[in-house]
């Protein structure tokens, strides 16, 4: 019975959405109040979860006849603590909620889809199989939409058309993708999966199954070339919703792409290397298109692609490595855990910037920041995070990912060069991550104003513990790695290798603050700080008339992915081959229609009845009627057209039956 808790932190969220919205009809106060309360008690739970799953004691509960297969839920370490850090992000985003919202127009309808998008999340990272995980994945996907869309200006709309986009197409490509695994391995259990795996004779059968589900999952990731949602919806979407979209979102999809990893392809090298291609150049890409932008939420969205690359970088990394994989699986478990944490930061920092000035764009909320320390010191932490700088969270994580690109370019033999340029992409990612975040950190902060900031209070106690409470956990985490990053990294490698369990796992102690390790992050500290100064200031930046710097996006509008490639499709080429295919099949149609008219269905002559009277209401005394009446009878649409109605009327008829029986 006590297996039920699982269900807790799935339903306590989706119910406190409606009675939040019901509340929200009456009182908006009542409303914020409840929904805040709602966030306390899912964090409460899953701290609570997480405690329990320490203990090394595992819960997992099996419901029946749910949307027909019945769904199940595990806890584990990795799960109890992806629980912690969704529920942590939810609590924190909706108190800065309150007062983030409080002049923006249907409250009522972003509280309700917000925590039914945190339901559905909680349900995709405790799920324990593949059907499970695809029903709240597409719940998250489709309550979320109203998130991207919650301003409803054309900008907004746009973004959110190519969201759901994504979010469709990836799903239906997903559901494929599990339908032939299902019918390969005759299972989607994760507990069941790799041994189907190991007894399958030929695995070469896997790899579509596995791209199709990998679509669908890498698309939410923000994985290249399915990233092109990414840096669209979170210039538009409200500030807290950004930070959910970007530090949580997309880790439901990198816990699929885990999936296929730890259970299909567990220790498959050409699987590794797939994921590795796609993960550098996600990484790369990412960072280069955040050093171009001038837009302050647009480059955290260039950031998150670039660094959700860097996790699946690791997660090629386990494939490549086989058992030596402990670098590797705890690289990618801790940045998981690293960029949403800094991300909430960073994007709710941002949040408060447009707040105040309704503005995204570096040259109008220049120097905005000076003279505010709370805020200056908070968006610092987030940034030296993310930069990977030594004492800070994010360079424990991007050292346990670099030295295990380093372990697998010793083993590579001749192929070594081909990893040793991955190792050096993997460097100059990080310094394009201290490049631009120099950036953002001197426009804000550093550079002086256009015109003087009136002096007035910013934000309030509650938005101010939102955002502090977080960012001071970096620089915690990242001076106290051995006893809380590397105990949370063995809370969660198990999960991303099941082989764990069997196998010896002496974790030999990790030198954090050697020198070999120092190495990598003051090359890519060195990369970024030349960056700045070679390219950003002389090249990114313009003097106008009276010898101010600005800045300008100097990227090329004609590379947008998505008007260069996927609209084009989507709304031209596609309307058009359905078109053509149709004319095709409707003039075939009518040809065999004649064809049969003129051979197999000639109609006899109906000779004239002229000496006979007929009342003019009379159908079957009627010459003309009755010829026409034939004609219809005899033809093929009229023959569909009965068809349609009888294959209605069956399964109407089989739905009834269904009912009856269960």
């Amino acid at each position: 019975m006590s297996d039920y808790i699982l269900l807790l932190p799935v339903l306590l969220p989706m119910t406190g959405a409606f009675a939040s919205f019901i509340l929200g009809r009456h009182s908006k106060k009542a409303r914020d109040i409840f929904a805040d309360t709602v966030g306390a008690l899912e964090f409460l739970i899953c701290a609570g979860l997480l405690i329990f799953s320490a203990s090394g004691r595992e819960l997992s509960l099996s419901v029946k006849y749910i949307c027909g297969l019945g769904i199940t839920f595990r806890l584990d370490g990795f799960r109890a603590v992806y629980c912690l850090i969704a529920s942590l992000m939810w609590l924190m985003t909706t108190v800065f909620s309150n007062e983030y919202l409080a002049h923006y127009r249907n409250r009522n309808r972003y509280y309700l889809f917000t925590l039914l998008t945190c339901g559905a999340t909680v349900g995709v990272f405790l799920s324990n199989d593949l059907f499970t995980t695809f029903i709240f994945f597409e719940i998250m996907s489709f309550t979320s939409y109203v998130m991207v869309v919650q301003d409803e200006k054309p900008g907004a709309m746009r973004a959110g058309e190519t969201y759901i986009a994504v979010a469709v197409i990836g799903g239906m490509v997903m559901l494929m993708g599990l339908f032939l695994l299902e019918n390969r391995l005759g299972t989607l259990s994760f507990d069941e999966l790799r041994f189907a795996v190991e007894a399958l004779p030929d695995r070469s059968a896997l790899y579509l199954p596995g791209a199709l589900i990998l679509t669908g999952f890498g698309a939410k990731a923000g994985m290249f070339p399915l990233h092109i949602w990414l840096p669209k919806a979170h210039p538009v979407a409200p500030a807290p919703a950004s930070a959910l979209l970007s530090g949580i979102l997309t880790k439901a999809g990198v816990f699929g792409v885990l999936v296929l990893t730890s259970r299909v392809f567990l220790h498959d090298g050409l699987w590794g290397n797939v994921i590795l291609a796609l993960g550098t150049v996600t990484m790369i890409l990412g960072a280069v298109l955040a050093v171009f932008s001038v837009d302050l939420k647009r480059t955290l969205a260039c950031s998150s692609m670039s660094q959700i690359g860097f996790i699946l970088v690791g997660v090629g990394m386990q494939g490549l490595l086989g058992n030596d994989n402990t670098l590797a699986l705890w690289g990618t478990g801790l940045h998981m855990v690293n960029h949403s944490l800094i991300k909430l930061v960073l994007f709710m920092c941002a949040g408060v910037v447009y707040m105040n000035t309704h503005e995204l764009d570096l040259n109008k909320i220049r120097g905005w920041g000076r003279n505010k320390p709370l805020l200056n010191v908070c968006f610092l932490m987030g940034a030296l995070g993310i930069a990977g700088v030594p004492l800070w969270n994010g360079y424990v994580s991007k050292t346990l990912l670099h030295e295990s690109i380093v372990e697998f370019t010793a083993l590579a033999g001749s192929g070594a060069w081909i990893y040793k340029t991955v190792e050096w992409l993997f460097l100059i990612s990080g310094g394009l991550t201290v490049a631009y975040m120099t950036k953002l950190y001197v426009a804000i902060f550093v550079e002086k104003p256009e015109k003087p900031i009136e002096k007035k209070p910013y934000m309030s106690l509650k938005s101010a513990l939102a955002i502090a409470i977080p960012a001071l956990a970096l620089p915690i985490m990242g001076m106290l790695p051995s006893r809380i990053m590397a105990s949370a990294a063995r809370l969660m490698e198990s999960f991303m290798d099941p082989t764990l369990v069997w196998r010896d796992t002496q974790h030999t102690a990790v030198q954090w603050f050697s020198l070999e390790n120092l190495k990598g992050a003051l090359i890519s500290i060195s990369i970024g700080a030349a960056v700045y100064l070679f390219i950003i200031r002389p090249l990114l930046t313009r003097r106008d008339g009276s010898g101010k710097r600005y800045y300008v996006n100097l990227w090329p509008a004609k590379l947008d992915l998505e008007e260069l490639v996927y609209r084009p499709i989507v709304e031209k080429a596609l309307p058009f081959l359905g078109a053509l295919v149709c004319r095709i099949l409707d003039n075939l149609t009518d040809w065999l229609t004649a064809a049969l008219t003129h051979t197999l269905l000639r109609q006899k002559p109906i000779p004239p009845r002229v000496d006979e009277d007929y009342e003019p209401g009379d159908f079957a005394s009627n010459p003309h009627q009755s010829r026409t009446y034939q004609r219809i009878s005899g033809s093929i649409s009229y023959s569909l057209l009965l068809y349609g109605f009888g294959f209605c009327a069956a399964m109407v008829y089989l739905v009834i039956i269904l009912i009856m029986r269960y």
